[in-house]
């Protein structure tokens, strides 16, 4: 298997003095294309501060996060933000779509801002929403969807960069049962069949079932576990 992203020794502070706090104690976390991680912990256990260091959304205090081998430390803030675009895709619990914006055009936004061509936008957005399932409400407004195809989208939104790396965080925390399945069969199809790597951070037991691997945090330490039974 190939390791698309990997955390050697990250840590995080915040503060500095007698105000610092420990989010998260030096950790050693690698994730391949291919497969599931599911990361758990009650709330302010440092599973979101372990999930943005591994998207480059904080930085670490100590350690190094590699991405597709390669240390980013040190990078620039440009660089950074190169990165994230192009080999992390982030989905988050509230979707964060533009409800005047129909599906695609929701997806072509990663693409505009890139500076990609016309008709190479329209066909990597196609591709997006097909891999989720949605070509069939590609011209839908984003506010007359449903949660379940809203997170769809949002997540064809973070693939159309053929980003890698896929970081989900509660991806099914504000979807019943039904929809909740259908987006996790989505991420585990897309692990499996079409070669991401996925990390997705939750409360929500339901994930499980398509977990390769299972981290668990609790007071800034992750643990991994063996895999829970469905």
């Amino acid at each position: 298997m190939t390791i698309a992203l990997e955390g050697r020794g990250i840590g995080k502070v915040f503060g500095k003095g007698e105000l610092a706090v420990r989010a998260l104690a030096p950790t050693d976390v690698a994730v391949a294309r291919g497969e599931v991680v599911v990361i758990m912990g009650p709330s302010g256990s440092g599973k979101t501060t372990l999930l943005s260091l591994l998207g480059l959304v904080l930085t670490p205090t100590e350690g190094e996060v590699l991405v597709g081998g390669r240390s980013v430390a040190g990078a620039s803030a440009d660089e950074l933000a190169r990165l994230r675009r192009d080999h992390v895709g982030l989905v988050f619990q509230q979707f964060n779509l533009l409800g005047g914006l129909t599906a695609i055009e929701n997806v072509r936004i990663p693409l505009i801002l890139r500076g990609t061509a016309t008709r190479p936008i329209d066909d990597a957005a196609r591709r997006a929403l097909e891999l989720v399932a949605m070509t069939g409400r590609q011209h839908a407004k984003a506010r007359l969807l449903s949660g379940g195809q809203q997170q769809r989208v949002a997540i064809a939104r973070a693939l159309v960069t053929d980003a890698p790396v896929l970081l989900c965080d509660e991806p099914t925390a504000s979807l019943d049962g039904t929809t909740g399945r259908g987006v996790l069969d989505t991420l585990q199809h897309l692990a499996h069949a079409e070669d991401r790597a996925v990390v997705i951070v939750t409360h929500d037991e339901r994930v499980l079932r398509i977990a390769d691997r299972l981290i668990e945090v609790e007071d800034g330490h992750a643990f991994e576990q063996p895999r829970r039974a469905s």
